[in-house]
């Protein structure tokens, strides 16, 4: 498995990153740990979550997938020196007071997470979202703490777009600061607006992760019509997808796919993989055949042409 160095940070993953939004929501611990399994024993090596994955489930309080995540950790003796862990601060867990990226909340959210992670520190700790009611100098003036204390390694932002990120560089350049290293964009082959920071992380050597890299299933090709829809629990949020470029897009794909002798998505993973300024897509896999699709997308060899192709019905 080849491993590219994810930025500045020092820190080298594989070309796919498991998305850990699905523990404890589509899919029970059982099922979580054979899908962990077979992404380790594929020769892939970098998890990500977040504290608030998966409060949006009637019952959960958040933080099921980090739990998932640490027990697995737990029942595997010496796995946790074969992968890197991603998790986010930020988003609201219900609680007053717990959202956001002031101090007081970073300094408390990265204790829990390191609980229910049962880890001595993350490897590359987020800021969820945007927070205009904080600004940088104190947010990086508290992730400058938890570097120094060794509770993170290395800080990302997810969800900023190119003015943002800029920003953040510039005051942490100005005070002596820590500044971001990794950015996390939505961003796939139907979805190419917010990855308008490319360039700007291409300059800064910021590592780039994307999410939603299969647009939620849609590029799976396994939601054709509305009727398609019912066929998961994601399916609503791929409505927003069937637009008239959607045909276009699922055909390229279908046909670059069947060059290949693999599935639509792991064509659409593969393009990811290939974009300049891209180090590794994030992809949520439901069970082991999914993962078996991750280390076929790794391995192939998309053509000029190919690409090409791609890029002309999605831009």
């Amino acid at each position: 498995m080849i491993k590219r160095i994810l930025g500045s940070t020092g820190i080298t993953i594989a070309s796919i990153v498991l998305g850990g939004n699905v523990f404890g929501w589509t899919i029970d611990e059982k099922t979580s740990f054979e899908v962990l399994d077979a992404f380790v024993d594929h020769g892939f090596d970098a998890i990500d979550t977040a504290d608030c994955y998966s409060n949006w489930v009637p019952g959960n309080q958040g933080g099921e997938s980090e739990t998932i995540i640490g027990k697995w950790l737990k029942a595997r003796p010496g796995v946790r020196d074969k992968v890197k862990i991603i998790t986010r601060v930020g988003s609201d867990l219900g609680t007053p007071g717990q959202k956001g990226l002031s101090e007081r909340w970073l300094l408390q959210a990265v204790e829990g997470s390191l609980s229910r992670l049962g880890i001595e520190q993350i490897d590359v700790y987020f800021s969820h979202w945007p927070d205009p009611s904080v600004g940088y100098e104190e947010t990086l003036t508290a992730y400058d703490k938890l570097l120094k204390a060794g509770k993170i390694k290395a800080i990302g932002a997810s969800n900023y777009d190119a003015t943002l990120l800029k920003t953040a560089l510039e005051v942490a350049k100005a005070n002596g600061l820590p500044a971001y290293q990794v950015l996390e964009p939505e961003y796939n082959l139907y979805d190419r607006a917010a990855f308008d920071v490319r360039n700007l992380c291409i300059v800064e050597n910021i590592g780039v992760i994307t999410y939603y890299s299969l647009a939620s299933g849609f590029l799976s090709g396994k939601y054709r019509s509305e009727a398609d829809l019912g066929k998961s629990q994601r399916g609503q949020g791929i409505a927003k997808y069937m637009t008239a470029r959607d045909q276009a897009i699922l055909k390229a794909l279908d046909e670059v796919s069947a060059e290949h002798g693999v599935e639509p998505a792991q064509i659409a993973l593969a393009w990811l993989i290939a974009r300049e300024g891209v180090i590794a897509p994030t992809a949520s896999a439901t069970r082991v055949a999914h993962v078996e699709g991750f280390a076929r997308a790794a391995s192939l060899q998309l053509s000029v042409d190919q690409i090409a192709q791609l890029d002309r019905v999605s831009t």
